[in-house]
């Protein structure tokens, strides 16, 4: 007769992932990607660096993993943006802050979620979450489109080149903040840049 594991046993198993994961987020929120280890994430969480290759494979794995969860509460915090009240220049505003604004409070983290150089396991949730930015704007560009509030354009394409350019163009305001540089204007010229970019009227 097979194993099978107790509701207890899995639940420790459960655990110990949570806490792997946790330990690796918090590095890479710390140190950048570059500055993580499987020995350094062992410590973390308090176990084995054993432990962590009984439940991933490879450092690679294990990212892909906290890149998915802090990914998707990024994607979501945006798309709770746009589904807000207003017109288009309000709500592409507001998604594009709060992207910004966001990846400005925890720097480190956000250069790694962006554009650090990762693992080829890493770099497919990137682009993979970038798919998932595009379609937020894309659904309101083309709902403004038809609705007559936003010129014709394909809208697949104008938010992708949205996303490209909040990307590019926080790599070195997220390296001034974590050396202490001010980066006051970096959120409304970049707001002002989007809206402009696919004609919405404030």
């Amino acid at each position: 007769m097979p194993y099978r594991r107790t509701l207890a046993v899995q639940e420790r198993l459960d655990a110990t992932r949570a806490s792997l994961v946790a330990a690796a987020h918090a590095l890479v929120a710390e140190r950048g990607y570059a500055g993580c280890s499987i020995a350094l994430v062992a410590a973390g969480a308090g176990v084995a660096t054993g432990t962590v290759y009984r439940h991933f494979p490879d450092k690679g794995a294990l990212f892909a993993e906290v890149f998915r969860g802090a990914t998707q509460r990024e994607v979501d915090a945006v798309a709770a943006a746009v589904a807000g009240p207003g017109s288009v220049a309000e709500r592409v505003g507001r998604a594009v802050e709060t992207f910004a604004r966001r990846a400005l409070a925890s720097p480190r983290l956000a250069y790694a979620l962006i554009a650090e150089p990762v693992d080829p396991q890493v770099e497919v949730e990137r682009l993979t979450y970038r798919r998932a930015y595009r379609d937020i704007f894309a659904a309101l560009i083309d709902d403004a489109v038809v609705g007559g509030h936003l010129p014709v354009q394909d809208a697949q394409v104008s938010a992708a080149a949205v996303v490209g350019a909040m990307a590019e163009a926080l790599v070195s305001p997220l390296h001034a903040v974590s050396t202490g540089s001010t980066t006051d204007r970096v959120v409304p010229e970049l707001t002002a840049f989007v809206t402009r970019s696919i004609g919405a009227i404030s």
